[in-house]
C-alpha cells in the first residue's frame, strides 16, 4: 500500500523538530512550528486511512517515520506517535463522524485508560474524570479519555479540546517537550456515536489497518520512539568521540579500545532489536494485507518485540551516555536529553517490563486474556 506521505515534507518536519528541540525542552511542550510541520507532513495522522481523509500509512512505514522524528527530538517523536496511533480509532466510528473528527484535526491524542466515569443519558454519555499522561494534548483539536460507564461498558470518549481543562503537572526528568499534562473534564456530554467501546465494536471500514490491533499499534509506536532516541545517542557519541580527548589520555575517545568495543556492542544490540521489531510487524502486516485477522501468536510476537526494543533502546542509550564521559551530564548535552527521554519509554504500560509475565503465559501455553494484546 502506497501512502500519501511526501519525503520532502517529512525532511522539513524532521529538520524543524531538531531545530526546535531545545525550545521544546525549555517550554515543556512542542513549539507551534514543530507541530505545524509535523501536521503538514501527515506525521500526526499516519494511521488514518485514506478513505477517512488520512495519509494511509501502514504500520511498518509508521514506525520508520516515528523513528526519524524521534531521532530529531524524542518529544516530537512521542507526540507524533500518540497522535498517529490515536487516529487509528477512526475505523470504529461511522465514516462521516470519523472524517469530522480526524480528517479535519491538526492533531489528536489523549489516554485510553478508563480514569473517567460516564452516565448514559439517551444518545449521549455524560463524562467526568481526570487523566495523566496527556501527551501533546495542548496542541490537539480532539482529546480522548477512557471512562467506565454506568451501563457496564468501558468507552473511549472523544472530547473537543474546548471542553478540556489542562493541569500543569509536567515537571519531569525526560520527554519534557511532549507536554504530557494531566487533563480533566467535568460533566461533559459526548454523543455515543463519538465514542468507541474497545473490544466490543467491529471496525466499520474494510481496510488493512482496521484489522491491525490498536493496542499493539500503540506498543510498536512507543518502541519506535525508543529506537529513534537510541539511534541519536549512538550518532552523538560518534560525533563527540572524534573530537574529544579524555583527561589523562593522549588519544581521542574514538581511538579508545574501550569506547570502540562499547560502541560495537551497543550498535549490535540496536540493530538486533530493531530487526526483531520490524520482522514481527512485517509478518503481521502481511496477514492484514491478505485480509486475514491478526492472531494471538502474531500479537504476542509484536508485543514481545516492542517490549524488547524499548528495553534495549534504553540500554543502548545508557551505554552511549557512559562512554561519552562527563560532558554528557549537562542539560545542554544532546546525549543527556537522549538518556532522560530513553528512560521514559519503558515506563509506558504498552511496553513496560511487567508485560513479560503476560506474554510468558502465552509462550507457556497458558490461557490469557488477549483483549489488550
Amino acid at each position: 500500500m502506497a501512502s500519501t506521505i511526501s519525503d520532502e515534507l517529512v525532511l522539513n518536519a524532521v529538520t524543524v523538530a531538531r531545530d526546535g528541540a531545545d525550545r521544546a525542552e525549555a517550554n515543556r511542550r512542542l513549539p507551534p512550528e514543530t507541530v505545524d510541520a509535523l501536521a503538514a507532513a501527515g506525521l500526526l495522522s499516519m494511521c488514518l486511512p485514506v478513505d477517512l481523509g488520512g495519509p494511509g500509512v501502514g504500520p511498518l512505514e509508521t514506525i520508520e517515520l516515528i523513528e526519524r522524528v524521534a531521532h530529531a527530538d524524542g518529544a516530537a517523536g512521542w507526540c507524533s506517535m500518540i497522535s498517529s496511533t490515536t487516529s487509528s480509532m477512526a475505523v470504529f466510528l461511522e465514516p462521516d463522524i470519523a472524517r469530522s473528527v480526524f480528517a479535519l484535526a491538526r492533531a489528536t491524542g489523549g489516554v485510553f485508560a478508563p480514569n473517567g466515569v460516564g452516565r448514559v443519558e439517551g444518545d449521549d454519555v455524560v463524562v467526568s474524570g481526570r487523566w495523566q499522561w496527556g501527551s501533546g494534548t495542548q496542541h490537539c483539536d480532539w482529546v480522548v479519555g477512557g471512562a467506565r460507564c454506568d451501563d457496564g461498558i468501558q468507552r473511549t470518549c472523544i472530547f473537543p479540546a474546548s471542553e478540556i481543562e489542562f493541569h500543569d503537572t509536567w515537571f519531569t526528568s525526560g520527554m519534557r517537550g511532549s507536554g504530557s499534562l494531566d487533563f480533566s473534564v467535568d460533566e461533559v456530554r459526548v454523543p455515543l456515536e463519538r465514542t468507541v467501546a474497545p473490544g466490543r465494536q467491529a471496525p466499520r471500514l474494510e481496510d488493512p489497518i482496521a484489522r491491525f490491533p490498536n493496542f499493539t499499534l500503540l506498543a510498536i509506536g512507543v518502541a519506535a520512539v525508543g529506537l529513534g532516541v537510541a539511534r541519536r545517542a549512538l550518532d552523538e557519541l560518534v560525533a563527540i568521540a572524534g573530537a574529544k580527548t579524555p583527561q589523562f589520555s593522549s588519544r581521542t575517545l574514538a581511538e579508545s579500545g574501550f569506547a570502540q568495543g562499547e560502541l560495537a556492542r551497543a550498535e549490535a544490540s540496536w540493530r538486533a532489536a530493531r530487526a526483531h521489531l520490524h520482522t514481527s510487524v512485517g509478518e503481521a502486516w502481511d496477514e492484514a494485507l491478505a485480509g486475514r485477522p491478526i492472531d494471538v501468536d502474531h500479537r504476542v510476537g509484536m508485543r514481545l518485540a516492542a517490549m524488547h526494543a524499548a528495553s534495549e533502546a534504553t540500554s543502548v542509550t545508557d551505554r552511549a551516555f557512559t562512554v561519552a564521559g562527563g560532558s554528557a551530564v549537562y542539560d545542554t548535552s544532546v546525549l543527556g536529553r537522549c538518556l532522560r527521554d530513553a528512560h521514559v519509554v519503558p515506563q509506558h504500560i504498552m511496553v513496560a517490563p511487567r508485560l513479560a509475565e503476560t506474554l510468558g503465559k502465552h509462550l507457556m501455553g497458558v490461557d490469557l486474556d488477549a483483549s489488550m494484546i
